[in-house]
């Protein structure tokens, strides 16, 4: 929040556990970050183990029903930012897409 704040950006903070994300903000936010939704999954959480999602036998569309369901797997922060999105773990990742769009 700090490295936020100390450029001018005051964030929209969304609580993902009160208000877990739907199907089409997490292909949104996949595509802003360019990744798969495997990519920002936490394979460290128990449930990771519990549902075998190691398992490369899983879609894109199951893993997403799978983490709207269990919204503890999403890495987080991801911080958006005029339509680029940066997992904010370390929170230098996001320096990137806080320069204003040419």
């Amino acid at each position: 929040m700090e490295l936020l704040h100390t450029r001018g950006v005051e964030p929209e903070i969304v609580y993902y556990l009160e208000n877990p994300p739907d199907a089409g903000t997490l292909k949104e936010l996949t595509r802003q970050l360019g990744c798969s939704i495997r990519q920002i999954i936490r394979s460290g959480e128990s449930v990771y183990g519990e549902l075998g999602l190691a398992s490369r036998n899983l879609s894109e569309d199951d893993l997403i029903r799978i983490v709207i369901e269990n919204p503890r797997l999403l890495e987080r922060p991801i911080v958006v930012h005029h339509g680029k999105a940066a997992v904010g773990r370390p929170p230098e990742n996001i320096l990137s897409i806080l320069q204003e769009p040419s």
